[in-house]
């Protein structure tokens, strides 16, 4: 089966070795490098659980920005760092595509354009980007979701670029996907408005013995359709799971949704 016909068969797709070592490792040498230089005096905690009370003025802004967000078991009960905060980071997002050289590299590459446009993209645009931790220990858990639910166009064209920078498995936090889920459309829309965010639909309710896990090696790229249901569970290890995720959705015919949490007025 050719790899398109297996993307609209299952909703995504594991290519092994799409990266290097060299850009791995680059990537998170860079990464380690932006974090040095990041002074945590505004604290934003990312959560799937409770978006709608975390989600605050920086987090907007993050839309055009390299943003930190630590994650929820980082604090002790007086609200302080329980350890580095190198190790108390849930993700930095949401510019790197656009603002860092070292991710603009590799998200501008030829190989992923070769990618997007086999899986029949005319006019992609890069909505955003995320680097993500899975810290070990306390990385979070990232409840079941579809990445349309977020970044909206009519009709749904949002596709997820997932790039393992280090192993991920069971045991630190793989993720795990409802094959076949993309065929269902999309259950839920993230909405803002003048009050901030919220769902417009209660969330459904997924067997959790249907969804598989995704284990890869370092530098394979998981391709994940926008309608595709999936999740991760917490890192209860002692190591990380390290990844860069890309987010693209269609120009061409299509239209941004105004209530989505990323004001664009266009996708020109």
């Amino acid at each position: 089966m050719e790899l398109k016909d297996l993307f609209d068969d299952q909703g995504y797709l594991v290519l092994e070795n799409f990266a290097s070592d060299d850009e791995c490792s680059g990537m998170m040498s860079r990464m380690e490098f932006l974090l040095e230089g990041f002074d945590p005096q505004t604290i934003s905690v990312f959560s799937t659980k409770n978006q709608k009370e975390r989600t605050d003025n920086y987090f907007f802004e993050s839309a055009n920005n390299i943003s930190f967000f630590f994650e929820e078991k980082a604090f002790d009960p007086e609200g302080k760092l329980k350890q580095p905060k190198s190790l108390s980071i849930n993700k930095v997002g949401h510019a790197l595509h656009e603002l860092d050289p070292v991710f603009k590299s590799f998200t501008d590459s030829k190989k992923v354009g070769a990618l997007l446009e086999l899986l029949g993209y005319k006019k992609p645009v890069l909505m955003q980007s995320m680097y993500i931790f899975k810290q070990p220990g306390i990385g979070g858990e990232v409840v079941p979701h579809q990445d349309n639910s977020f970044l909206y166009t009519d009709p749904p064209s949002c596709t997820g670029l997932w790039l393992a920078l280090e192993d991920a498995n069971k045991s630190n936090g793989c993720l795990w996907v409802l094959p076949k889920s993309h065929r269902d459309g999309v259950a839920r829309k993230f909405l803002r408005d003048e009050n901030g965010v919220k769902f417009d639909k209660s969330p459904p309710t997924y067997e959790m013995s249907q969804f598989i896990p995704v284990e890869v090696k370092a530098g394979s790229l998981v391709v994940i359709h926008g309608n595709l249901v999936h999740q991760s569970f917490e890192n209860k290890s002692s190591k990380s799971r390290h990844a860069y995720s890309v987010h693209v959705v269609e120009s061409e015919d299509c239209v941004w949704s105004s209530d989505n949490w990323i004001r664009k007025k266009n996708l020109g």
